[in-house]
């Protein structure tokens, strides 16, 4: 096991390799030969999770409470046109993307397989939570540090540069790039929409 240093400089994710593994035949799931179609049908369902709705309402809920305290030229941001507009385009996708997630869930509840619907839900969502961090750490301008952990420790006493609940946004922006990765990156899933789409 190899670990993989994301971003932000955090250890979340390694690579696994296996060589001359050899399980036993009873430890079998499912049919022989069958691996990969199950795997697809668990990436499909994965991809339903990855689109993250209920973290991006928060991401939103939070950005419009920054949005009445953080200023831009003494006025509040929430005030400031170009901002405004940002956030509101950000909150349509959002409701279009939750929308669509309540139709998929509920043909899973009627028997339906995962279809492109899948893929399209896991691209949106994950660009959405990173425009949504991104605005953030806009918003917040120079309280968007780059991450000190030791701000968190216990009896920290050192500069205090941003409020502490702003002080990681920096990490979290850069963490949030593998969202668009995992779970088959947001390029993979183009290609099996238009498949999915143009077999149909």
């Amino acid at each position: 096991m190899r670990p993989i240093r994301t971003l932000e400089g955090g250890h979340e994710v390694n690579e696994v390799f296996f060589t001359d593994v050899r399980v036993p035949a009873s430890n079998l799931v499912g049919e022989e030969n069958k691996g990969w179609t199950y795997a697809k049908y668990l990436l499909a369902h994965e991809r339903n999770g990855i689109a993250n709705v209920g973290i991006s309402n928060q991401k939103l809920s939070r950005l419009k409470r920054l949005s009445l305290t953080q200023k831009r030229s003494g006025k509040p941001l929430a005030e400031d046109p170009l901002f405004a507009v940002r956030l509101a385009r950000l909150e349509i996708e959002l409701r279009n993307l939750e929308t669509t997630n309540l139709r998929v869930l509920d043909g899973f509840s009627k028997g339906a397989g995962p279809g492109p619907e899948s893929s399209m839900l896991k691209i949106i969502g994950s660009e959405l939570e990173q425009n949504f961090d991104d605005l953030t750490r806009r918003a917040l301008g120079r309280h968007a540090q780059a991450h000190t952990p030791e701000v968190f420790e216990p009896g920290y006493n050192g500069p205090q540069v941003a409020p502490k609940n702003m002080a990681n946004q920096s990490a979290a922006y850069f963490n949030k790039r593998k969202v668009s990765i995992y779970g088959g990156s947001n390029e993979i899933q183009k290609n099996i929409i238009t498949k999915m789409i143009l077999e149909l």
